[in-house]
């Protein structure tokens, strides 16, 4: 039985309506994503099934009983809470059963044995299993342990703990609520990677219908198993992964882009018909017809979505050729207050590597940073830029974007440019007309990462330390930006919880983690696949060593067959779909590259020359891995069946 069904829900925001027909119906273990720009209401449709707004049109029918959890932006209100009776709140049926419980003992332990108490009781006592029983408390514990808390911190009051914190510990009430359907809006925000792929394990497990919105790309592919897309007041549902979607709507916009150019193509022609013959008395009569087929076919054109087709497209300002090494760190030690981030530090950035830094929250990513920019100074140690090393510098609170005036004024100062310049700078970055002259103090966190981006590529910078540049971007923003950091002909050193970006820009990884930097000459996903297999080694290592005597070896094996399968037939998977993403850039590189433009200077030659052949290189590597693969693969299944 389904646990929610939607039947044309509509709402109307102003008059005007936001979205209506929408239409979708899921059962345990369905997980559908929320797809649509900012403002296409994603949020809205979630309250909706939350029930803390209307619809306007259409029905809403769930399962009998079934309980549903919303997590989203909104900070707790109770802040005087301890973080783990915040958290437990979410089962507020589970402590009132408790209580009633608890009641029913009281009376009968003064003697009353009716038949109506004893089976209230039996009937508290059932609920109370049902929910979990008495440890239901230890799963939810398990939750907050798995988001990234200590146990030190469960009996701290909530007024204790930063915005980022409270966010998740929001996510941790709806994760432990054991809802039936679980609303999910933006539950990625301020998760570290290993909590990440904890969360999406978990929610792959769960026994639920989920509707979720992120914008993590990597997350989406992984959890989701369907899509709704919203947008321009449409909806449309997808049965499918979310790479499948995306390619399915592709091909979509391809495949309506012809028929309406060839539309077009035809109004056109008519029209030219028209306008050369309608005054000619001998061809009146045949124009006349003309303007009736031009109306005919306009009015039954095919249009295409009514979205909003307005997408960020830049590459970076061409910097000045800088030195070899552009940045060293010797012997660095990175402080906090009242700890050691790093110590005996050490790296060194050549003027054209993409690098990418990653590590736990905490471990001293974001201070690391700004020392390589000069934002502070190492405890001991020191940082060397090297010649015509220009630096840009992106902080996670977009401080570029900050002061007073509009935004047009914001980046006239910091750029230098003025009249049509800076405002093509900004038109680029989807600030056109009256949205340029917003004022600082109005804008949203996504605007504030556009500016601050639209200041950064306008400088000149041979050398980006950026962190986390996608806070507040949508997909195709981030997409936007990941292809202008590929083209990027300088030094970039790159921080962010988006794995689809640091698996994309990055040829090298930074490890901060444990007191120490460490180097890995991978990307970021190859860097990652080591680390597990060596993890899952360790615990091989650990579970036969804890083997108790007489437990034979050919016993331990035997259950081991089908996963060692199962891990092979996912690495060959996994790099399938690199394939294909790498081939699709390739082609798109190419698309761009037969633009004689991308050819028109020396320096625009060899970027080109360099960027195909990096390419072509790339998807040559990864087929000699998938090979090998494959390989492993097949003999791994016979060995399994001999």
């Amino acid at each position: 039985m389904a646990v929610v069904t939607a039947t044309s829900i509509g709402i109307h925001l102003g008059g005007d309506p936001l979205f209506s027909d929408v239409s979708f119906k899921l059962m345990r273990g369905d997980r559908m994503t929320l797809s649509g720009r900012n403002g296409a209401g994603k949020s809205t449709l979630l309250r909706i099934l939350a029930g803390e707004a209307e619809n306007d049109s259409g029905a809403l029918s769930f399962q009998k009983g079934a309980r549903v959890a919303l997590h989203d932006q909104r900070p707790p209100r109770d802040k005087d809470l301890s973080l783990q009776d915040y958290v437990f709140s979410g089962r507020a049926d589970v402590i009132e059963t408790e209580k009633q419980l608890e009641r029913l003992e009281g009376a009968m332990s003064e003697g009353d044995h009716g038949e109506e108490t004893m089976r209230a009781y039996a009937a508290a006592q059932q609920q109370l299993e049902l929910a979990g029983g008495y440890r239901w408390r230890d799963e939810v514990l398990v939750v907050l342990r798995g988001l990234g808390f200590g146990e030190e911190e469960f009996e701290r009051p909530l007024s204790g703990f930063s915005g980022g914190e409270l966010t998740r510990a929001s996510l941790a009430r709806a994760l432990g609520a054991r809802a039936d359907l679980l609303l999910l809006d933006e539950p990625t925000n301020h998760l570290d990677i290993p909590t990440l792929e904890w969360l999406e394990d978990y929610l792959k497990e769960l026994d639920a219908s989920v509707v979720l919105v992120a914008h993590d790309r990597w997350f989406l592919e992984s959890v989701g198993t369907s899509v709704l897309e919203l947008e321009a007041g449409r909806a449309r549902f997808f049965s499918g992964p979310w790479h499948a979607w995306r390619k399915e709507q592709a091909a979509r916009q391809v495949a309506l882009g012809k028929q309406i150019e060839k539309q077009q193509a035809e109004i056109a022609r008519m029209e030219r018909f028209v306008e050369r013959f309608r005054y000619k008395a001998t061809k009146a009569r045949q124009a006349q017809s003309r303007l009736k087929q031009i109306e005919k076919v306009k009015k039954n054109a095919v249009g295409r979505d009514p979205e909003d087709r307005r997408v960020l497209a830049f590459d970076f300002v061409q910097p000045e050729r800088a030195s070899r090494v552009v940045l060293k760190l010797v012997n660095g030690r990175i402080e906090v207050p009242g700890r050691v981030l790093l110590e005996e530090a050490n790296m060194m950035l050549e003027r054209d590597e993409h690098v990418v830094l990653v590590g736990p929250n905490g471990a001293g990513k974001t201070t690391l940073m700004a020392t390589m920019a000069g934002e502070r100074k190492p405890a001991a140690g020191h940082v060397r830029l090297g010649h015509n090393a220009k630096v840009g510098y992106l902080s996670q609170h977009a401080e570029t974007a900050s002061g007073d005036g509009t935004v047009l004024e914001a980046a006239a100062r910091e750029t230098g440019l003025s009249g049509q310049k800076v405002r093509d700078l900004l038109g680029a970055f989807l600030f056109s007309g009256e949205d340029a002259n917003k004022q600082l103090s109005d804008i949203s966190g996504g605007e504030q990462r556009r500016l601050s981006l639209a200041i950064l590529v306008a400088s000149g910078a041979n050398l980006l330390l950026l962190d986390e540049p996608t806070n507040h971007l949508d997909i195709e923003s981030r997409e936007a930006l990941e292809d202008a950091l590929l083209g990027f002909p300088g030094a970039l050193v790159l921080i962010s919880h988006d794995r689809a970006l640091l698996e994309a820009v990055g040829s090298r990884t930074l490890v901060c983690e444990n007191g120490g930097l460490t180097n890995h000459m991978t990307g970021w996903a190859e860097y990652q696949k080591r680390r597990d297999e060596a993890e899952e080694e360790k615990q091989e290592r650990l579970a036969k060593a804890a083997k108790p005597a007489g437990k034979s070896e050919n016993a331990r094996r035997r259950g081991s067959p089908g996963k060692e399968v199962a891990r092979a037939r996912r690495r060959v998977e996994n790099l399938e779909r690199k394939i294909e993403t790498a081939e699709k850039k390739l082609r798109e590189l190419e698309d761009e590259l037969a633009d004689p433009a991308a050819w028109s200077t020396p320096e625009k030659s060899e970027r080109a020359t360099r960027r195909h052949d990096a390419a072509k290189e790339k998807i040559a590597a990864l087929y000699a891995e998938w090979e090998e693969a494959d390989r492993l693969a097949r003999e791994t299944a016979e060995a399994a069946t001999a």
